[in-house]
């Protein structure tokens, strides 16, 4: 029955022999059934982080009060492998085109690296999306369940 519906468990196959008149227990259909072997399991994010920490760095913004009340948004730029920041720059106004050009200023020689974490956050709008996805780079979303997936 197991061979028939590889994807029934004991509770399902025991219901099933029940239908059909035989008196068995769910622990006994249980200890009985073939163990299904699972399909590898696909790499972890800690995994993924440390296969590919040469290859990785983050961007983000923070925002900083002044003495007169405005706010300044600074945008970080940081490499994983040697746990440095590569770029820093302050704006009053970020927009996509200015956080795009933070991002070739910081890799100006084509030197970027393969993978650039980010959060979904709308100034990362498809100007950023573009420029970070020149050459074979490729970005994660830090929300994102697809570790390596192409920006498009």
């Amino acid at each position: 029955m197991q061979a028939a519906n590889p994807l029934w468990g004991a509770p399902r196959i025991h219901g099933e022999l029940r239908k059909l008149g035989f008196e068995v227990g769910q622990a006994t259909v249980a200890k009985y059934l073939a163990r299904r072997r699972g399909t590898p399991s696909s790499q972890t994010w800690r995994a993924f982080l440390s296969n590919h920490v040469a290859q990785l760095a983050s961007v983000d913004f923070f925002t900083v009060p002044t003495a007169t009340f405005r706010v300044l948004f600074v945008f970080v730029v940081l490499s994983h492998d040697r746990r440095r920041i590569v770029h820093l720059n302050v704006t009053a106004h970020p927009t996509a085109a200015w956080t795009a050009q933070q991002l070739r200023e910081a890799w100006p020689w084509a030197s970027a690296p393969r993978f650039i974490l980010r959060d979904r956050d709308t100034i990362n709008g498809s100007e950023f999306r573009q420029t970070a996805s020149d050459g074979d780079r490729r970005r994660t979303d830090g929300a994102s369940v697809s570790l390596a997936e192409s920006v498009r």
